[in-house]
């Protein structure tokens, strides 16, 4: 994960603090929707289904005296396929170069074998040399006994420098999870411009925004098979100079055609619904205008294949 550089701003002084935290926790532990919630935007797509997020997305979060990237990574997981090799070799690699570590264990599901995998994970890779906290997420689904129990189960895992209980739905204690982080990054110059949020790479995000879409209301089975490629994005010739409109084509890969149908839906009704849904969060995206085409593809067992995994952007 290479660092960028950005001018320090004139106030920037020698006591000002900079770095990056790496967000992890098994499959759907909150860690997306915790990362929209510190950053205060929508910088990573959220679902109900496990194993949303494909890459490590970046958050960034001002403050005059300091600035964090947050990172938020596929959940780590015991893997059954290649791709799943893959995302646990991408999150073991992004904590080798944070400076902050942050396990989030949902305060709604009891401990299990998945975070006692991960939490030993950790332990190997961290090394003693990261501190980590411990943050107990979706606090607002259990009641205050429940979430005592969830803290001090959390918080002999591993080895904590922090416990934090936070909601990121209402905001509970958000902001003093913000502090905790903010309080372990090393002295350091700014490293992106202020007022940057993400510096993901608009096709990305329009991909990351697509595939949200599509996972809404679908199978346990799909959000594992679906990999989504933007392959244009263009702005309309012959458009008026105050009504431009954006061309997005966009191709959805799945791994059978029993899949192919369930994202198209009877009479291409669901794909329908999932081009509205995108192309309201890609227009927010962009400010402005877009037509937003979507194709669904097969590409057989694509999850196992190193050549398709490589095509697809994995």
């Amino acid at each position: 994960m290479s660092r960028p550089t950005a001018s320090p701003p004139p106030s920037s002084s020698p006591a000002f603090r900079s770095g990056f935290a790496c967000l992890v926790g098994r499959p759907n532990a909150g860690k997306s929707t915790l990362t929209n919630a510190l950053v205060g935007e929508k910088v990573a797509i959220t679902s109900s289904r496990p194993q949303t997020t494909r890459h490590t997305i970046r958050g960034i979060l001002h403050r005059p005296d300091a600035q964090l990237v947050l990172v938020d990574t596929p959940g780590l997981h015991r893997p059954r396929t290649l791709l799943g090799e893959r995302l646990n070799d991408l999150v073991r690699e992004t904590l080798l170069e944070v400076d902050v570590i942050g396990l989030c264990i949902p305060a709604d599901e009891p401990v299990g074998a998945g975070d006692r995998f991960i939490a030993r994970e950790l332990t190997e890779i961290r090394g003693g040399r990261r501190p980590v906290v411990v943050i107990v997420t979706k606090a607002d689904r259990v009641d205050r006994g429940r979430l005592a129990e969830q803290l001090l189960a959390a918080s002999q895992l591993v080895e904590a420098d922090d416990v934090v209980p936070v909601s990121a739905v209402d905001g509970y204690q958000v902001d003093v999870l913000a502090d905790v982080l903010f309080a372990h990054l090393p002295p350091g110059p700014p490293l992106y411009p202020d007022g940057e949020l993400t510096d993901e790479p608009e096709h990305v995000m329009i991909a990351e925004l697509v595939r949200e879409a599509a996972l809404e209301g679908v199978r346990d089975e799909l959000p594992h098979s679906l990999a989504v490629v933007v392959e244009d994005v263009e702005l309309r010739p012959d458009r008026a100079v105050d009504d431009p409109l954006l061309d997005v084509r966009v191709f959805l890969y799945v791994e059978r055609e029993s899949q192919k149908a369930i994202i198209i839906g009877k009479g291409g009704s669901r794909l329908r619904e999932v081009g509205t849904v995108a192309r309201q969060g890609i227009q927010a995206l962009l400010g402005q205008r877009v037509h937003l085409e979507l194709r669904v593809k097969v590409a057989k067992d694509w999850q196992r294949d190193p050549k398709q995994l490589q095509r697809l952007g994995f």
